[in-house]
């Protein structure tokens, strides 16, 4: 099987307590040598300054290149645009373009009356500047509000003629959902890379609230199994087994990168990339 490329999402930190869980996640992470990595946007742009924070601190400590998440919600065209412009001064050119969540307890998406009315809008205007590598979400699963598969599909397709030059896929839970999605993307003329996201299950119910609110399907089988394992005490194991199998056939697939939404917990990523063969650059050198 062959050795897959790597990257990794986490989250902004949000007291002292958080901000160690991220260096640790990154000192345990950053050694197996990611392609990139990223860092996400709360709900309605609630970790903006702390998003910015994390991005320039592990960019000028851990020496891996790395992706701003940048969202639509609750800022101006011009305010966004500004943080934009801060990345760039600051030498980092990956963004992950998205509309963005709302803000809790909003019925959905509202535009800024001075915002960008959609992630295609953000996408235009980052392009523009010539200035960013951009990549986008995408959905093999049916997006909430989308009234059909091959509406994610479409609108992919308008985000990467937008000027995006990649895709990381939302979580699924079994490959074929992935390979389905990206023969209709092949379909539609989509020739940019599409990277499934992958998310290592380290808490089953709240990995299923995650699912039921991004439309994730949950396979009857996959609820069985984490039932039994609570009540065995071998939640664990299991989601080692699960996450290494669903990769293992992506990579059987031909898929050659892979994005982990690790939840600022490296311990089972970690474990599934050993399993993968992707090893600590210094675990390699002392071989070597």
């Amino acid at each position: 099987m062959r050795t897959p490329n790597v990257s990794f999402e986490f989250f902004p930190p949000k007291s002292l307590e958080g901000s160690f869980k991220l260096w640790e996640t990154l000192g345990v992470l950053a050694p197996l040598d990611p392609q990139f990595v990223s860092v996400t946007y709360g709900a309605g742009g609630t970790t903006r300054k702390l998003t910015h924070e994390a991005v320039s601190t592990i960019d000028a400590n851990f020496g891996v290149p790395v992706a701003a998440h940048l969202t639509c919600v609750d800022a101006t065209r011009t305010e966004t645009l500004e943080i934009a412009e801060q990345y760039a001064k600051a030498g980092i050119n990956q963004i992950v373009a998205l509309r963005g969540d709302p803000p809790k307890g909003a019925d959905g998406f509202s535009a800024h009356p001075d915002g960008f009315a959609s992630s295609v809008e953000l996408i235009e205007a980052l392009a523009k500047t010539g200035k960013f590598d951009i990549r986008v979400g995408a959905y093999p699963d049916p997006h909430p509000e989308a009234p059909s598969p091959q509406a994610n599909v479409d609108y992919l397709k308008r985000k990467i003629d937008a000027g995006a030059s990649s895709a990381i896929t939302q979580f699924f839970f079994e490959a074929e959902t992935f390979f389905r999605f990206r023969d209709a993307c092949a379909t539609a003329g989509i020739n940019a890379p599409i990277l499934p996201g992958i998310l290592p299950i380290v808490d089953w119910p709240r990995a299923r609230r995650f699912a039921r609110a991004c439309g994730a399907v949950i396979p009857t089988w996959l609820d069985d199994a984490y039932s039994a394992a609570i009540r065995d005490g071998r939640e664990d194991l299991l989601s080692t087994a699960i996450c290494t199998e669903l990769c293992s056939d992506l990579i059987e697939g031909g898929v050659d990168d892979l994005h982990f939404y690790t939840l600022n917990r490296p311990e089972l990523t970690r474990n599934v990339c050993a399993a993968l063969g992707v090893t600590s650059k210094a675990a390699l050198a002392q071989v070597a």
